[in-house]
């Protein structure tokens, strides 16, 4: 396994080949589970596919919080004539 520095995510990727994944592959999903560092798959030496772990679960309690927006009294009439007529 080698360790790859990642430059845009300044975070270490960690290499794997897929022979190697087979045999590891509880662990491996364990480690990065843990250590929320993706993983990348290669075959020949060539990437071809990555594992990252899941993102961290949110509360939906609140979720919504600051989202609304109090514009005014929205059932008094206006004060505004308007035509309706179609």
């Amino acid at each position: 396994m080698t360790i790859v520095n990642d430059q845009m995510e300044k975070h270490h990727t960690f290499s794997i080949d897929a022979g190697e994944l087979k045999t590891k592959c509880l662990q491996l999903l364990d480690d990065i589970a843990k250590n929320r560092t993706p993983l990348v798959i290669t075959t020949h030496g060539k990437p071809v596919a990555q594992l990252v772990p899941m993102p961290p679960e949110k509360s939906l309690f609140g979720a919504m919080a600051g989202s609304a927006h109090y514009e005014s009294d929205i059932v008094s009439p206006i004060e505004v004539a308007w035509d309706a007529a179609m």
